[in-house]
């Protein structure tokens, strides 16, 4: 099932369709990209300042970015993981 969730705001589906944006968006702000995460899945901040998130089956550590906008790796790890827990926009 790919399908945008229903239990999300628009705000988070608005992130989700930045994520899957081609070209790749530049301007996807950390603080949404948490946002959706912690709606779909479990966000845990660890003392190392990584933050660890449960996504599905998936465990992953994302590294938040320096500045307030994710790069286009994490971007790619995020098309990845959503995309495996069966989300996608609309």
């Amino acid at each position: 099932m790919t399908s945008e969730p229903e239990h999300l705001d628009n705000r988070h589906r608005d992130t989700l369709r930045q994520i899957f944006e081609h070209p790749t968006s530049h301007n996807i702000e950390w603080r949404a990209v948490l946002s959706l995460l912690e709606a779909v899945g479990t966000v845990t901040v660890r003392h190392d300042g990584k933050v660890a998130v449960k996504l599905g089956s998936e465990l992953e550590f994302l590294d938040p970015p320096a500045g307030k906008a994710v790069d286009t790796q994490m971007v790619v790890d995020l098309r990845r993981m959503l995309s495996s827990a069966g989300y996608r926009p609309s």
